[in-house]
């Protein structure tokens, strides 16, 4: 059975309003099980220990390099790129503006 993994460069948290942890790329295993419900506590469960495995690159370049050196199949997901909506201050109060 031959493992896979993902290489993407991790977006922004919601909560957050700066880019700090985001420059660099990300690598995650694929589940290679599927989970179950513990009976006695309820508690999900897995058997698959890859799934908590997560290694921080540099550059996609290393990343790719530690799985072709691994022999790990792997997919790279390229980030989206940002679109800024830049007005002013000013903008709120333009006559220009749809007023209802």
């Amino acid at each position: 059975m031959a493992v896979k993994a993902r290489i993407f460069q991790p977006a922004k948290n919601a909560m957050q309003s700066g880019r700090k942890g985001t420059k660099g790329w990300r690598l995650e295993f694929a589940p290679g099980a599927a989970r179950y419900i513990e009976p006695l506590m309820g508690w999900t469960g897995s058997r698959d220990m890859n799934a908590e495995v997560r290694l921080s690159f540099e550059d996609k370049e290393s990343a790719i390099a530690f799985c072709e050196a691994n022999n790990i199949d792997y997919t790279v997901y390229e980030p989206k790129q940002r679109r800024l909506h830049l007005k002013t201050y000013a903008d709120n109060f333009s006559y220009s503006r749809i007023r209802g």
